[in-house]
């Protein structure tokens, strides 16, 4: 596996050996993909055979033969199966995977820097949907459709603000467009400057402050924009730059962050 890849899996396969018993591994990697003929004269018997750890072993020996996109598939898999088995492992394995670098949001591990997990539950649904799905292809190599992913999770806020506000139709409008309405309809610069002057902030300051959060924001959604015109493809054809497709999953956070406040 990769060094990435192996980090995660070793929390997962302490989690199997410690909570589960010798068969029940078995049948866990079975279901995710594992050729269990590899691991099949391994056997547990009365006074004797194979230990969990010898087991482990074999598998660890078997998933070397994984292409990396297998690994990752198998990875999730054994965390679907494991947590449908015993959902109250989902703290102990998160905390496991978190110390490696990874979170576990929804039954899916993805790398700790992609998403802000405080952030999330406080999301709207599609749109938190969304950008788990955005984090879970960038992570899986699937950089252009991470993309569309990360605009659209803004596109389902922009949405309903759009209908609640009456704003009109979002289909007539650019992405930077509906992003710049949506954010002034809910009022977020006016917030922004009531609760500076909350901690004393001097007019002086609050005037460019505001000024430049909402060029900032306008930018962002532009960027955002560009590279779904750009850089998002479903067959995967278009030249992608990764630093930008982690920046565009982040703003799209920041973005929808901003416009599920109120």
């Amino acid at each position: 596996m990769s060094l990435a890849i192996n980090t995660a899996w070793n929390a997962v396969s302490a989690v199997l050996q410690d909570k589960f018993s010798f068969y029940d591994i078995k049948q866990i990697v079975g279901l995710a993909g594992f050729n269990e003929g590899l691991i099949a004269h391994l056997e547990q018997k009365q006074g004797g055979g194979a230990s969990k750890g010898q087991l482990m072993t074999g598998i660890d020996k078997g998933l070397s033969q994984f292409s990396e996109d297998d690994k990752k598939h198998f990875l999730n898999i054994v965390i679907e199966e494991v947590l449908e088995r015993k959902r109250q492992l989902e703290a102990e394995l998160g905390k496991y995977l978190s110390r490696l670098g990874w979170k576990l949001i929804d039954g899916t591990v993805i790398p700790i820097d992609i998403l802000d997990l405080s952030d999330l539950p406080e999301l709207q649904e599609k749109a938190r949907k969304d950008l788990i799905k955005a984090a879970k292809r960038f992570r899986d190599g699937d950089l252009s459709g991470a993309i569309p992913s990360a605009c659209g999770a803004v596109d389902s806020v922009t949405s309903t603000i759009y209908e609640e506000k009456r704003l009109g139709d979002t289909g007539k409008t650019s992405f930077q467009e509906r992003c710049k309405v949506a954010i002034n309809a809910i009022g977020i610069f006016d917030d922004v400057n009531n609760e500076l002057k909350d901690i004393e902030w001097k007019e002086s300051g609050i005037v460019p402050f505001n000024k430049n959060l909402e060029g900032a924001l306008n930018q962002a959604a532009f960027v955002m924009q560009t590279l779904r015109a750009n850089m998002s493809d479903v067959h995967g054809t278009k030249p992608v730059l990764k630093p930008l497709v982690f920046d565009s999953i982040k703003w799209s956070e920041i973005l929808v962050r901003i416009m599920s406040e109120k």
